[in-house]
């Protein structure tokens, strides 16, 4: 229950699971998620090339796994031309640069897809949650928290979205 609130507080989102096995199983399930919530035929999801590089390969397995066009790239480009149901960033991204994805996000929103951002708990300590930049999944792992390997999976990842999706 603790662990639980304190993902609630830290991604701005309304509820948490426990764990999940790591941040890129986390983002696949996020993955799988959006398109079981999607309003759209579309059939893609959308990769920050700025995610972590092991995040970007599970999510890409577990999409052919399940059929889905996995389109890894640069999210400052991507215009939403192609229909996605759901898109994957990284924050801070793997090279540690602060993003502000506000305007991507509300792109992301109007073209109908949902936003998964894989965030870094200590960050988020400091960084506005991605809740409020209106994220509709947070995931990521634990390990930056003081949570060691075994206690959960690798590292134990959490996985936060909105009450709507529960």
């Amino acid at each position: 229950m603790n662990f639980q609130t304190m993902i609630a507080d830290l991604t701005g989102l309304d509820i948490a699971n426990a764990s999940l096995l790591d941040e890129g199983t986390a983002a696949a399930e996020a993955m799988s998620m959006s398109c079981s919530l999607c309003k759209t035929d579309a059939n893609a999801f959308f990769i920050s090339e700025a995610c972590h590089p092991q995040t970007i390969e599970v999510v890409r397995t577990r999409s052919r796994a399940r059929g889905i066009d996995a389109i890894v790239g640069n999210h400052a480009a991507f215009d939403f031309g192609r229909p996605v149901f759901g898109v994957l960033l990284q924050y801070p991204s793997s090279d540690g640069t602060l993003w502000d994805y506000s305007d991507f996000v509300q792109r992301a929103h109007q073209a109908g897809a949902l936003v998964t951002v894989a965030a870094d708990l200590l960050a988020l300590t400091l960084l506005r949650p991605p809740g409020e930049f209106g994220a509709d999944i947070a995931v990521g792992n634990s390990q930056r928290f003081g949570v060691p390997p075994g206690y959960g999976g690798p590292h134990a990842a959490f996985f936060a979205t909105r009450d709507v999706y529960k």
